[in-house]
């Protein structure tokens, strides 16, 4: 049987592009077996069960800035969930205009890291809520404060009744912080480009794009970040090859050393989760750098000995664009209001700094 010119053309077509297809299907396969798509359901949070009205109790808390004792500093002030979940200041800025030590990671796809705050010293998001309302440069409150603050007020003593129902005295700082905590765990931003690629649809990412993740795979960088959370899931050296400038890496924060003593911990943290990195500029504990594409080139030659090319950069670069997932949509709660027994804003010196 001779083959017409029309179809001899689709034959060498198919042949040209064969190892092309190949070439993708591989680079597939290598991701999915490195990363794991943002899940679209709310994972369950251990100790803590979900539900509506604990999550609505959390959200309302979440934008109350009366949990800090200025009443001006809510959860949302450093973790803008219009803004990638961060506030995008180099540190954060708490009570009486003092500023905090560390960048402040953003809350969005929080509740899938191995633990919480820079050097992991918050097993979990509850741990976690507790910090800074009590840490002098933040919300600089006390427990005992928040718990006479929440209970002066019935529209939240009716809302922690149904949130802990059955429990003889619900408003407790614990039952505060596990509230907040099923409001965050709802944070999560599925349906990025990425996760559509992970999911099988190989034309979600540009071939310039593919050419990134290929080099963030191949250059090392999955190694650290992998993964739902594309990152959050370990701990590792700032510098592993060439420690960065005093800048980028003060001296004086020694990272996890803080929380378990041990010399080898000095300058180790959690590895960043890269999820919606392209919306949380300034970049690393100490908020100094503002380019992703900088950012990037700092981890090619601190953490993986090697100067990478404008070109890897840029590729690089434009996969962590993809990782950008749905944003929260977000409707901002009507809070209780407060009554002569609540007590009045404080604008008394911080405590001591603590870096979270």
């Amino acid at each position: 049987m001779k083959l017409k010119p029309y179809a001899l053309a689709a034959v060498a077509l198919a042949f040209l592009q064969a190892p092309m297809a190949l070439a993708t299907d591989s680079l597939l396969e290598e991701a999915q077996e490195t990363f794991k798509p943002i899940p679209t359901s709310i994972p369950e949070i251990k100790g803590n069960t979900i539900t509506k009205a604990k999550i609505e109790l959390g959200k309302m808390l979440f934008f109350d800035p009366r949990l800090s004792a200025s009443h001006l500093i809510s959860c949302n002030s450093c973790h803008n969930l219009g803004m990638g979940g961060d506030d995008n200041l180099e540190t954060s800025i708490g009570h009486g205009w003092a500023k905090g030590p560390r960048n402040a990671p953003t809350v969005l796809n929080a509740v899938f890291n191995i633990a919480q705050f820079w050097d992991g010293r918050a097993e979990d998001l509850k741990a976690q809520a507790k910090g800074p309302i009590q840490a002098g440069v933040e919300m600089n409150n006390t427990p005992d404060m928040v718990e006479k603050t929440l209970a002066s007020m019935p529209g939240y003593v009716d809302a922690f009744k149904a949130a802990f129902h059955g429990e003889e005295n619900p408003i407790t700082f614990d039952n505060m912080a596990k509230a907040i905590e099923a409001f965050e765990a709802t944070l999560i931003t599925a349906g990025s480009r990425f996760d559509e690629y992970l999911e099988g649809n190989q034309t979600a990412l540009t071939d310039h794009e593919k050419t990134g993740l290929q080099l963030f795979i191949d250059k090392g960088c999955a190694a650290c970040h992998a993964g739902v959370n594309i990152g959050g899931q370990d701990y590792h050296p700032f510098g592993v090859v060439e420690k960065p400038g005093a800048d980028i890496l003060p001296a004086d924060d020694k990272g996890r050393f803080a929380v378990t003593k041990t010399a080898d911990d000095a300058y180790v943290f959690r590895a960043g989760p890269l999820r919606n990195i392209a919306l949380t500029a300034p970049y690393f504990h100490s908020g100094n750098v503002w380019s992703l594409e900088q950012a990037v080139a700092i981890m090619g030659e601190s953490q993986l000995g090697e100067k990478l090319t404008d070109e890897d950069v840029k590729a690089i670069t434009a996969f962590l664009e993809t990782l950008t997932g749905d944003q929260p949509e977000i409707t901002y709660p009507i809070l209780p209001v407060s009554t002569a027994e609540t007590p009045k804003p404080s604008t008394q010196t911080p405590q001591p700094a603590k870096a979270h």
